[in-house]
């Protein structure tokens, strides 16, 4: 009369980490690394794409990576970088 257990429900093709990706891409391209968010900002459009979600968090992770590094560019052009000063 002990009926096994029924199994776990099938995943739909792996794991939707498009919130992640995005909120990842977003905060390392505001605060250090304007490379790693521009990476992260395609690893969620690519998953927003796959899985059916609004891509807006992964065009905002590329952007602000892209405003870091050319605002680290005109900052080091212009000798105003903070870590590099010699004096």
């Amino acid at each position: 009369m002990n009926a096994p257990y029924p199994p776990p429900p099938a995943q739909a093709g792996g794991r939707d980490r498009t919130t992640l990706w995005g909120v990842l891409g977003i905060i390392l391209g505001l605060l250090c690394c304007g490379i790693l968010g521009i990476v992260f900002g395609y690893l969620s459009i690519r998953d927003a794409k796959r899985y059916g979600q609004s891509p807006v968090l992964g065009y905002l992770a590329i952007a602000f990576g892209v405003i870091n590094i050319i605002g680290s560019a005109i900052l080091r052009a212009s000798g105003n970088y903070p870590f590099w000063n010699n004096n």
